[in-house]
């Protein structure tokens, strides 16, 4: 993972710095005798640098790694005792600099004194805020510098060649690992920069530019590297092309990092590969590993990171050389890796982290032994009935083994590791009951993970064991039954998941309490909790998600550092508190299937800046909806179906300009329809169903209406005239592909939901793909005929226009559909043939023609032999299979019935209808759980009624721990 590998590269990098510190004190602290004391000149030049910028507190306060050093700096004094300053010995001269980490703040000018310190050798500007300021030719005229650290320290810009003229320098640091969220201009260096650095710089031993965009970089300019070079970090810089295979062979190269170079190709050494590299990261390139001769030949590496790379040969199996005995570090994680796990690598007795995550390893772990508590031990693999000799490595401090097919039982020597700081196991096929008490042995452990397998996690409630660093607890999935006693005394977590468990009862007043300073996400959904929770007591939360519980009461309102809250599926009551809207930084709240009453407070539109997600569905909410969104707010899915709401739409959702999901079915909302909706650039879900809307739609306003609508509901409403075509025609979203990716709806931390009729039933979607695209206009007095535009909505996977007034005949342009895999226009008057080319839908699985005034032949197909009589009946001028009723070659056609019985038929044809709708609501609702599977929509549905399981998208991590939807 490369946050543990940027670790060891911050300690790589603080351990130099620390040395340059103490060169740096032991120079400046010599006896006055021995030296010259400071040149005025330097002394004032140094003062006016310090006074140039503002010391930041703030990044002062937010680590422990950062050192005011000008503040001692003192007019009167000798500047060569100022913390940070180093003097030649002889001439009291200002050689060297070190203000890394110093809180310093501000822009870095082309005039600065800095410049006019001519005898500088050693200047370091390290993780400081420069915002921005360009790195100046003037480092150029430091014709004797030897060490120059501008790196992590927000400069930006093109770094100029005159640093390439520092034919002194030893080491050279420009990183641009930024500390400010601040969106700077990349810094950049181009191929004629590149050159001379490696052909002038003739004793440069350390290069890091990691995040220096090099993308016009020709790899060939690194040909000329002198073979001083020790340590070479060129992390995340668009790198493309060939990388030299001779730089692997440079003789004195400890240190490589490349990783993030997603298009850098090229071969390591397949022969007379003999070199002193240490730390190895290839990572997320596309050079090619020959992974065999790599471990067989760098016998000196102690990190070797190689995650997402491109190996030689086959990946069905792990193979690695038995000369790794120095190895500390080693990932290889998302790589697809298969079949068992070389357990030899537990006899590489240094290693501290282990990271094999996100492959395809199946298996046993092996089991050991003798005693595991010692550093020897024999392992033994009992899917193969082997034993693997050697030591166990005890010191290892970090174990992820995440989302691979690893089965059996926990091994005895994990809970017997003493330095273990951080174990990953989720994501696997791991089985048997664990007793908890057996990681009390564990004390450094802060990361325990042990969701998504086959676990039956167990505690002896009441014991006094703890986990004194336990920071990350996700057990999801585990079986439990109980709240975890020992957490009681945990004083440092930050995140508890408990999801999808067996716990029961009340929630204990102790649980909400744990963490109380610290905690930052806890989530305890699809349990079994009951009883009333009155208050949060955590100070710092940001997720709290209870949701699908059986909790009780009024709605608990958490701290204002709450982003995301959810507390849907469960039986709260009474009305929603205008606390609610002290959550200022609140991004999503889901309050939805609850039982929740009164008048939705008026605050609710325009509390939170960052307010993205409202789901407020299937409560018994009555009034008005909010008039207050404010303009510039960021609201993304509004869904408020399934309540008593009145009145007319707020005009003010024109000013929610990010709207992707709108859902205000089943209400009482009345009015016209909200013709001013089609300015919305995002939307793609607009949900009016089940309302007391009415009248004609009417025509665009704008010249791009609707430009990225998708699903389109206005049915059981009453909307009249002619169907919108102008608005058909400018659907664009409909007609043409944009991505063909398969994409879902929502952000990272939630995934949006919405609930469709499909093929004659309602589903909730439990996601709802991008590409999935539904028009239903049903049951509204819509006139006139249909427009044969439809035709042209080519990505169209459902149409029901059923249950209106329509008339004449069905546009042959609907054979252009060929993604429909609905079609209902029953229940209305349509005249002619069935055109014959709808056979030709073959996606087509729901065909309803039925009570319509169709005449002919019934086209014969793949799709069309497949539907039955009730597709077709009320047509009694029908023909042909399924029909009993056979067609006669050369019969002349009978006069449409509709003409002869005109006026009681039609009564009798909509008392039908109206039953018929009636008789298919209660059924559709008895079906309760039942999942249909229908073609290629998305399979993640199922019926209305049964529990929404929406969830928020767990941490934002590789593991993607307990990521699940609700």
């Amino acid at each position: 993972m490369v946050w543990w590998f940027s670790w060891l590269c911050l300690l790589f990098f603080l351990f130099t710095s620390q040395l340059n510190c103490s060169l740096s004190s032991s120079n400046s602290s010599s006896p006055s005798s021995s030296r010259h004391v400071c040149n005025s000149d330097e002394s004032s030049a140094l003062l006016q640098f310090k006074n140039s910028f503002y010391v930041n507190h703030i990044l002062d306060r937010s680590s422990t790694f950062y050192i005011r050093k000008t503040d001692s700096w003192a007019k009167d004094e000798d500047c060569c005792g100022w913390s940070g300053v180093t003097c030649e010995r002889v001439t009291g001269h200002v050689s060297g600099l070190n203000l890394s980490f110093g809180g310093l703040q501000g822009i870095l000018h082309s005039n600065s004194s800095l410049f006019s310190l001519a005898h500088l050798k050693m200047l370091d500007l390290s993780s400081n805020d420069f915002l921005g300021s360009s790195i100046s030719s003037k480092f150029g005229g430091f014709v004797s510098m030897t060490h120059l650290h501008l790196d992590g320290s927000n400069f930006t810009g093109k770094i100029p060649p005159e640093i390439s003229q520092l034919s002194k320098l030893v080491s050279l640091k420009l990183s641009c690992g930024l500390i400010s969220s601040e969106p700077y201009e990349e810094t950049t260096i181009d191929t004629l920069t590149m050159k001379g650095i490696a052909q002038n710089l003739t004793s440069l031993r350390v290069l890091s530019l990691d995040s220096v965009d090099m993308s016009s970089v020709v790899p060939d300019s690194f040909l000329n590297f002198s073979s001083s070079l020790t340590s070479l970090f060129l992390i995340d810089c668009n790198l493309h092309g060939k990388f030299p295979r001779t730089l692997f062979h440079l003789p004195n190269l400890e240190i490589l990092h490349l990783h993030g170079n997603t298009n850098l190709t090229g071969y390591t050494p397949k022969s007379n590969w003999s070199s002193p590299l240490n730390s190895l990261n290839l990572s997320e390139t596309k050079i090619s590993i020959d992974l065999h001769f790599l471990t067989s030949s760098l016998k000196s590496l102690r990190a070797l990171s190689l995650w997402d790379c491109n190996f030689a040969g086959s990946r069905s199996h792990l193979e690695l050389s038995g000369n790794l005995t120095q190895l500390i570090y080693l990932d290889l994680s998302d790589n697809s890796f298969g079949g068992q796990i070389p357990w030899s690598l537990l006899n590489l007795e240094h290693l501290h982290h282990l990271d094999l995550s996100s492959n395809m390893f199946v298996g046993a772990l092996p089991e050991v032994h003798g005693n595991s508590t010692k550093a020897s031990s024999t392992l033994h693999d009992s899917s193969k009935k082997q034993l693997y000799g050697g030591s166990i490595p005890m010191g290892l401090s970090v174990l992820l083994l995440y989302n691979n097919s690893l089965n059996g039982t926990i091994p005895s020597w994990v809970y017997s590791l003493p330095s273990l700081v951080y174990l990953w196991l989720n994501n696997n096929e791991f089985t048997g009951v664990v007793k908890f008490e057996k990681f009390q042995c564990l004390q450094s452990l802060t990361d325990l993970v042990l969701s998504d397998n086959h676990l039956m996690v167990s505690f002896q409630n009441f014991s006094n064991y703890t986990l004194p660093k336990l920071s990350i607890l996700y057990m999801s999935g585990c079986k439990i039954t109980q709240f975890p006693y020992f957490l009681r005394t945990s004083t440092q977590l930050k995140y508890i998941e408990l999801s999808d468990n067996q716990i029961q009862g009340n929630v204990p007043t102790w649980v909400l309490d744990v963490g109380r300073n610290s905690l930052l996400h806890f989530n305890l959904s699809h349990n079994f909790l009951t009883g009333t929770i009155e208050h949060f007591l955590w100070k710092n939360i940001e997720i709290v998600d209870l949701s699908s519980n059986l909790l009780k009461g009024k709605v608990p309102i958490p701290s204002p550092s709450t982003h995301i809250f959810l507390m849907s599926n469960n039986q709260l009551t009474g009305a929603l508190p205008s606390t609610i809207c002290n959550l200022t930084s609140v991004s999503v709240i889901d309050l939805s299937n609850n039982s929740l009453s009164g008048r939705i407070p008026q605050c609710i539109g325009n509390f939170s800046q960052d307010l993205s997600v409202l789901d407020l569905h299937m409560n018994q909410f009555r009034g008005k909806i909010p008039s207050t969104f404010p303009k510039g707010n960021i609201l993304r899915n509004l869904d408020l179906h399934g309540n008593q709401l009145e009145g007319t739409l707020p005009h003010s959702l024109i000013n929610c300009t990010k709207m992707e999901v709108l859902d205000l079915g089943d209400n009482k909302l009345n009015g016209t329809f909200p013709n001013w909706l089609e300015s919305l650039p995002e939307l793609q879900v607009l949900i009016l169903r089940s309302n007391i809307l009415y009248g004609p739609i009417g025509s665009p306003e704008t010249r791009f209406p609707f430009r990225k609508l998708r699903i389109i509901d206005l049915s059981l409403n009453q909307f009249g005239g002619p169907l919108p075509t102008k608005y058909f025609q400018k659907l664009v979203a409909m007609k043409n592909v944009q991505d063909d990716e398969l994409k879902y709806m929502g952000e990272y931390d939630y995934q949006d939901t919405v609930t469709v009729a499909m093929k004659g039933l309602y589903f909730e979607l439990n996601k709802i793909q991008t590409m999935f695209t539904t028009i239903d206009f049903s049951n509204n007095v819509f006139t006139g005929k249909i427009p044969a535009v439809i035709g042209e909505l080519k990505l169209l996977k459902g149409l029901n226009f059923s249950s209106n007034r329509l008339r004449g005949p069905i546009p042959s342009a609907f054979c252009n559909l060929t993604n429909l895999e609905w079609l209902d226009i029953s229940s209305n008057m349509l005249s002619g043939k069935i055109p014959r080319q709808l056979a030709d839908l073959t996606s087509l699985a729901k065909l309803n023609l039925s009570g319509n005034q169709l005449v002919g032949p019934i086209p014969r197909g793949k799709q069309f032999d497949t539907f039955e009589n009730d597709s077709y009946s009320g047509n009694l001028g029908l023909c042909g299979y399924p029909l009993s009723k056979t067609c006669i070659e050369d019969e002349a056609p009978q006069p449409p019935w509709f003409d002869q019985q005109d006026g009681d038929m039609n009564g009798f044809d909509w008392k039908i209808v109206w039953m018929g709708y009636g008789c298919g609501m209660v059924i559709g609702l008895s079906v309760g759980y039942i999942v249909l599977s229908i073609g290629k929509v998305d399979r993640q549905v199922r019926v209305v009624g049964r529990e929404i399981r929406s969830r928020m998208v767990k941490r934002a991590k590789k593991a993607s721990v307990g990521t699940r939807k609700r």
